[in-house]
């Protein structure tokens, strides 16, 4: 298979890296400083599972100088979706398959509607790794794995050629029954703690510790799986225990990319994340009022980020 990764950073890094590694055809997509290193250096990733570097990968800013792909990896931030799914129609043949492996749950629908809903696999990328700098990736926490499924649940050729492809990668893959309850399982994990560390600027290990901030992950849980029950996703009864279990079990240290983002004064996926669940709660009416409030106290960062606001 020909893979095109749109967005190399520490997820589509490490996986793409991986499967390159494999001697299967990727193409990069990276931009700024990133896809300068990549083009002069290589690509780097520093893991716990192995060091590794692709010495002379292929990347490009743009998807004209690939061609269509069987399948695209979609590895951006969610607010670059609606551009990115424009800027890849040129990696669209007839049967390619777009990956979105994004963190939230609108990312599959928004790619649907401007690629066809019919090409789009949804996944779910769990690894701790990002851009350590320009042209190498750090993973530091989590067995790599990928989490694949048809939206509708069936199985089909194209979702076994893709789990083939990335097993033969030495990369871990799961096929749920249900894809999107995976999606939303990952999403009520970090929404719990994710704009929460990006306020208090603490790692996990003391976000779980603390009353108080515990109280306040719990909350956002709740609300959370409240949604969720009233958009129509089974979650088991034991599904916030489970997380907390999830949870604790996390490298002390580890801090969430939103949480990463907003430090480095970067745009962030807060509106995807604790913006969404009061989003969608409005829609079901549910009231979140603890992801509003963090939604609210973060949003002057975020707008000092993308240039709205200047303080």
């Amino acid at each position: 298979m020909k893979i095109a990764v749109y967005g190399s950073g520490g997820v589509g890094g490490y996986f793409g890296g991986r499967v390159a590694r494999a001697g299967h055809e990727v193409a990069f997509i990276a931009r700024g400083a990133h896809l300068q290193a990549m083009r002069q250096q290589g690509l780097a990733v520093e893991s716990i599972k192995g060091d590794f570097t692709i010495t002379s990968p292929f990347v490009t800013d743009d998807p004209t100088e690939i061609g269509p792909v069987d399948a695209v990896l979609v590895c951006v931030k969610n607010w670059q979706v609606p551009e990115v799914a424009r800027a890849m129609k040129p990696l669209i043949g007839p049967e390619t398959c777009v990956v979105s492996l994004l963190n939230g749950v609108e990312a599959p629908d928004l790619l649907g509607e401007i690629l066809g809903k019919e090409r789009v696999l949804g996944g779910v990328a769990k690894i701790f790794s990002f851009i350590e700098r320009p042209g190498l990736i750090r993973h530091i926490g989590h067995e790599p794995t990928l989490m694949l499924g048809e939206l509708d649940g069936a199985p089909s050729r194209r979702l076994d050629a893709l789990a083939t492809m990335l097993t033969d990668a030495g990369i871990t893959v799961e096929l749920p029954d249900s894809i999107l309850l995976e999606i939303w399982r990952k999403f009520l994990f970090i929404t719990g703690w994710g704009g929460l560390g990006a306020i208090s600027r603490a790692p996990i290990g003391i976000l779980r510790e603390e009353p108080g901030t515990r109280a306040i992950i719990d909350a956002c849980l709740h609300e959370t799986v409240a949604v969720a029950a009233a958009a129509g996703i089974a979650f088991p009864q034991d599904i916030i225990s489970r997380t907390w279990e999830f949870t604790q079990a996390l490298e002390p240290s580890g801090t969430s990319s939103l949480q990463r983002d907003i430090t480095a004064g970067r745009p962030s996926e807060i509106d995807a994340w604790n913006g969404a669940v009061v989003r969608l709660g409005r829609r079901y009416g549910v009231a979140t009022p603890t992801h509003q409030l963090i939604t609210d106290a973060l949003l002057p960062l975020e707008r000092r980020a993308r240039g709205e606001l200047v303080f």
